[in-house]
């Protein structure tokens, strides 16, 4: 198949996304708009957010009027000494379990939203692939690209959890502190302690800014090397027909080297970002200490109050610690979806015109009409393919395209699906621009049997069933006979639930024919598309195919694209093309007798068959 040239439609392309513009497009999933249920789950998250954080900034308070009532006071009775530390320490116990409690709680509640926005993102990112153009596919790395995919769900989840439970609930506690320091102690205290988190949060984005180019490296590596283990893998075969283990292997080990290097320098700048936050946090935690333990020793300052503000401080650095991994996991996941954002940023080449409405059938007559009207096409600008291409197959018509390779055969069929639109005239069904109708009803209405047959890594019975999903048995193995496969598969031990392997590699050329034969009849669509149907067969399946064919294309509009011309002599109308343009038409015999391009091909082809062995 020819590489068509295009634009670099690579996920690595495109305009570089902030961290900004893709929590954006992150929100209209955490906040759905037709699910009332997500958004309700979201409040109630966020409330028991509020209880949580009010809980944990009352355990210090009742720690130190514990720690104030445990010391033994002038007058006192031993009942009261007793009583008032057992009724704080109880209470104590409550806040911390009723703070557990309510984290838990909300981060339970919120696991429902967090899965279903991973699953709208990755199934609207997979519909999306599949409404992007050929180009693209064409273009694509399919390792790459799968990996660009995992991780930027997995960055989804890891966003969400660490964005909405871990930054915002650190930031409302660290407001709550340095009010309740500014109010029970002094504005010295509040000062110091709003320094040293903004020293702290400063370093701590500064650093992990600069770390995460470290990271979009790490991740191209990443993506060259599954790119290059996974081409490799799928075309095992030609590796190993060319003896090449050994020079695919040093590619791969290429990427790896790659890959490690900008590993560790990931490590060790993490360990030097450790490093830097625990001498802010020392230092921070020290002044103030300092500052307490004056107070105390001045008798400003009880030692309840001391132990209050360094039980303040250790739990607030705790989240702060906390908040810097956090930060850098965000970053690490906002760059991991950047990618899959970008992906669904990609504008759709080909797509339906607003108000589109499906493919009506004739008011009279048979469906399957197809027209050409003066159609130009060209994959670049400056190198036209189709040059004026027109022709009209009646409804139940038959037509063969034949000529060299390049003339521009496969590209009607591509035009006819809608793979691309024609820069020049216009493709009719029916009557109906297919530029006019929609692209699900117009595939709907046309079967193709190609010439490179791709089958999944199912059974035989799932890609044949694939023509029709939800087809019965008996239809599958109907289809089957029409195709001269349904004796074939009774033959295979598993019978229908054999598995083909990867691209259906376990069977032959023949055999996937066949059942891509089978699958497309399945289909029962008004208009048939033979790309090269028969040319991995044998002349003996050929001919029974062949005939199968006939009987199934007796009433539907058929479309062959040949080289073999031995397969288009019954046509009603053949059409040879060369540099896009209609040399020649007519049924067989008169091409024949004319004696142009057509009788040149037919005479080579059978001198060919004259001169080749016996098998």
């Amino acid at each position: 198949m020819r590489r068509i040239a295009g634009p670099q439609l690579t996920i690595a392309g495109g305009q570089r996304r902030s961290g900004l513009q893709t929590v954006g497009s992150l929100l209209p999933y955490l906040w759905p708009r037709d699910d009332f249920g997500a958004r309700v789950r979201v409040v109630v998250a966020a409330v028991f957010l509020v209880c949580a954080k009010l809980a944990v900034v009352w355990v210090p308070l009742v720690y130190s009027r514990a720690v104030d009532a445990l010391i033994p006071k002038a007058g006192a009775d031993g009942a009261t000494l007793v009583a008032v530390p057992v009724a704080l320490i109880i209470g104590y116990g409550l806040l911390r379990v009723s703070a557990s409690g309510f984290g838990e709680m909300r981060d339970a509640i919120f696991a429902a939203v967090q899965q279903r926005t991973v699953r709208r993102v990755a199934l609207q990112t997979f519909r999306h692939l599949h409404r992007l153009s050929l180009r693209f596919h064409l273009d694509r790395q399919t390792g790459g690209l799968s990996r660009a995919i995992e991780r930027g769900t997995v960055g989804i989840e890891q966003v969400l959890r660490l964005a909405v439970f871990n930054v915002i609930p650190t930031l409302l506690e660290v407001g709550m502190v340095v009010g309740i320091l500014w109010y029970m102690f002094d504005w010295r205290f509040a000062l110091v302690t709003i320094l040293a988190v903004g020293l702290y949060l400063s370093f701590t984005l500064l650093f992990t800014n600069w770390r995460v180019l470290i990271r979009r490296r790490m991740n191209a590596t990443d993506s060259e090397a599954q790119s290059r283990a996974v081409d490799s893998l799928l075309n095992y075969e030609t590796v190993k027909y060319f003896g090449n283990e050994a020079h695919e292997a040093r590619r791969f080990d290429e990427s790896w080297e790659h890959y490690e290097r900008a590993a560790v320098k990931n490590q060790v700048t993490l360990n030097m970002l450790n490093l830097g936050q625990a001498a802010i946090i020392a230092l921070g935690l020290s002044v103030v200490m300092l500052m307490a333990a004056q107070g105390v020793a001045q008798g400003t300052m009880s030692v309840g109050r001391f132990v209050l503000v360094n039980t303040y401080l250790m739990q607030l650095y705790q989240p702060l610690n906390m908040l810097g991994f956090v930060y850098r996991e965000i970053k690490q996941g906002l760059t991991d979806m950047e990618q899959l954002f970008r992906l669904l940023s990609l504008n759709q080449e080909v797509a339906d015109k607003p108000g589109a409405l499906p493919l009506a059938p004739p008011a009279s007559g048979r469906a399957g009409e197809v027209v050409f009207e003066d159609v130009h096409f060209g994959y670049q600008p400056e190198r036209e393919i189709l040059k004026g291409l027109s022709f009209h197959l009646p409804a139940g018509g038959s037509l063969a395209i034949v000529g060299p390779t390049g003339a521009g055969k496969s590209t009607i069929n591509r035009l006819l699906f809608r793979f691309y639109d024609a820069t020049g005239g216009r493709i009719l069904i029916d009557g109906q621009d297919i530029r006019d109708i929609t692209q699900d009803s117009l595939r709907a209405a046309i079967g193709v049997v190609p010439q490179d047959t791709v089958l999944f890594n199912d059974t035989i019975r799932y890609n044949i069933a694939y023509g029709r999903p939800g087809a019965t048995q008996e239809q599958i193995e109907h289809a089957a006979r029409l195709a001269q496969v349904h004796d074939f598969v009774l033959r295979m031990p598993e019978g229908y639930d054999t598995r083909v392997g990867e691209r259906g590699l376990k069977l032959s050329g023949g055999e996937k024919q066949r059942v891509a034969i089978a699958r497309t009849i399945l289909k029962d669509p008004p208009i048939l598309v033979l790309d090269e149907a028969t040319s991995a067969l044998d002349t003996s399946t050929e001919q029974d195919i062949q005939a199968a064919l006939r009987a199934v294309a007796s009433h539907r509009t058929t479309i062959t694209i040949a080289h073999r011309l031995s397969t288009v002599v019954e046509a009603d109308e053949i059409i040879v093309l060369d540099h896009g343009r209609v040399v020649e038409r007519g049924r067989h015999a008169e091409l024949v007798a004319h004696g142009g391009s057509y009788a040149r091909m037919w005479a080579m082809q059978a001198e060919q068959q004259d001169t080749a062995p016996a098998e």
